[in-house]
């Protein structure tokens, strides 16, 4: 078992060799990003990778504090869904509603690496694929449909 120490230590090694592993990709729009913190321009919504010793998942997390706005953003999504899906090379997973860490009821949609280890280095470079390939799915998606999904919140 790590210390607290320990285990930040390996999260900082972690990410900073996959933000160097993402340096030169660009966005499907031709521009810069930072895969790391990706910008969705919709506010309360996010999308996240998460690694730790139980599971791999790449989350596109909705976060609205007034449940009739999550609802509504949640049902544009679901019309999406099939545009979604065929975007992604791996199966995807809808929770209308599920608990964060922080306990919020929040919406996610996800996809998950099983068979890999985030505690062994030499499962890294499946990690950091994985991410690569679905994040870059994923934005050629989201650069395509964004106008829609920001018009619904403003």
């Amino acid at each position: 078992m790590l210390s607290k120490e320990e285990r930040k230590a390996w999260n900082e090694a972690f990410w900073l060799g996959f933000k160097n592993y993402m340096r030169a990709c660009m966005s499907s729009s031709g521009r810069r990003i930072n895969w790391i913190n990706y910008p969705t321009q919709v506010k309360n919504t996010y999308l996240r990778m998460v690694c730790d010793g139980k599971q791999i998942l790449l989350c596109y997390d909705i976060q609205f504090k007034d449940a009739g706005i999550q609802a509504i953003f949640w049902e544009q999504l679901t019309e999406l869904k099939v545009v979604l899906e065929s975007n992604i090379s791996v199966s995807t997973h809808w929770q209308a509603q599920t608990t964060n860490n922080e306990g919020q009821t929040i919406g996610r949609i996800y996809w998950q690496l099983e068979n890999a280890n985030f505690y062994d280095k030499n499962d890294w470079p499946v990690i950091y694929a994985f991410f690569k390939k679905h994040l870059r799915e994923f934005d050629v998606f989201y650069q395509e449909f964004n106008e829609i999904l920001i018009t619904l919140v403003d």
